[in-house]
């Protein structure tokens, strides 16, 4: 579904992607996991069209990215969760969900956006109960849930995160990694970037590893989740309790 090959990205002079090449196949949850600085986020700004400085090829469905605004990859089906949620604190959670629907409601198709309002409600049942509630008065999970809502407002065949567990509890990530988990099994395909990479592996099918704008290594998640320098620097001492819980 998407192919980025030797992607080069850039802040002014500064090479933040320095040709990275991944995969992400129809139906399945593919992690990038890395340090702060790797150039996880800077990788999915340029697929959604928000860091338009970039070399190389993004391909989405087979056909190039190159030159698109947002919207338009948007419409294409790309949805981006961002990191920090980036969230209309004032506005309501109902009105926050709307705005992931913009492209719907330029049609004019208000039974449809209707439509997916209401699954956003069945995925996330306290976002009904906070609907009239300003959005930035949520706890950060319900935040999180909100961001993860908008984007799917939008009907994504592609769901990319970023960083969704930042700041949240354990028992929170582990809420919204089964949730990515359901989403995937009801056919969505997603990308997650991580640094929480003991939550990334467990629910992910691939994964790969980025250091300083490279990919280093990558496979299967349980290759990752057992490989010595993976562990050393991406997974706490306990991770093989916690992993052997997963099989």
């Amino acid at each position: 579904m998407l192919q980025i090959r030797n992607l080069k990205c850039y802040y002014g002079r500064i090479m933040a992607a320095k040709g990275v090449s991944l995969s992400v196949r129809s139906g399945e949850i593919v992690t990038l996991i890395g340090a702060n600085g790797a150039g996880k986020s800077t990788l999915l700004q340029a697929v959604c069209g928000l860091l338009p400085n970039w070399k190389g090829e993004i391909l989405f469905e087979k056909k190039s990215l190159k030159g698109l605004a947002p919207p338009a990859i948007v419409k294409r089906g790309v949805s981006l969760v961002p990191e920090g949620r980036l969230i209309f604190p004032p506005l309501s959670v109902l009105d926050n969900l709307k705005l992931g629907a913009y492209t719907i409601y330029r049609k004019k198709e208000h039974e449809r956006a209707a439509a997916n309002m209401e699954r956003i409600m069945e995925l996330f049942p306290i976002l009904r109960e906070r609907s009239e509630q300003q959005a930035g008065t949520l706890s950060g999970g319900e935040q999180q849930m909100l961001a993860i809502g908008r984007a799917m407002m939008a009907e994504p065949k592609l769901l990319l995160l970023d960083e969704p567990s930042m700041g949240l509890a354990p028992l929170l990530v582990e809420k919204i990694m089964a949730t990515l988990s359901d989403l995937r099994n009801e056919g969505l395909t997603i990308l997650l970037v991580e640094q929480n990479a003991n939550a990334a592996l467990k629910i992910a099918d691939r994964g790969y590893v980025l250091e300083t704008g490279n990919i280093v290594l990558q496979g299967a998640s349980s290759d990752l989740a057992t490989d010595v320098e993976v562990k050393r620097a991406y997974l706490g001492k306990d991770y093989d309790e916690f992993y052997e819980g997963r099989t």
